[in-house]
């Protein structure tokens, strides 16, 4: 199995940045792709981002392209979401996932479908 550990939520003010981290243990040659959800309470989660561990190609949501960026630490087996620029609509609790597919394919898989999701971490922007 694959065990996810995500880290680095927290208060912050609008227009601040916070770097969200997702350590990834077990088996992790099981997983390709790698994504961040976002889910706000009543909500379906959304896709944020996706990285290919393979290619590395990375892939953004339209909500938040340009602001928030993904990059992975292979060696760590650790994916990173740096998100600048915060806006209060941004407050949510954020996964992460892992899976077999490419980044690509985790663009348009519901979260609840993917192979291994982490606990969550809160994020909250005050305005």
């Amino acid at each position: 199995q694959v065990q996810l550990a995500e880290s680095g939520g927290g208060l912050v003010q609008a227009g601040g940045s916070l770097r969200l981290s997702c350590a990834v243990s077990g088996r992790t040659f099981l997983v390709n792709g790698m994504a961040w959800f976002r889910q706000t309470p009543g909500n379906e989660a959304e896709f944020v981002a996706a990285i290919s561990r393979s290619s590395g190609k990375t892939y953004n949501g339209d909500s938040v392209k340009v602001r928030f960026t993904i990059f992975a630490d292979n060696a760590k087996n650790t994916v990173y979401l740096q998100m600048n620029n915060l806006k209060p609509e941004d407050t949510a609790i954020y996964y992460c996932a892992a899976d077999r597919r490419s980044g690509l394919r985790l663009m348009t898989t519901a979260f609840a479908d993917l192979d291994y999701r982490g606990q969550g971490t809160q994020v909250t922007v005050s305005s």
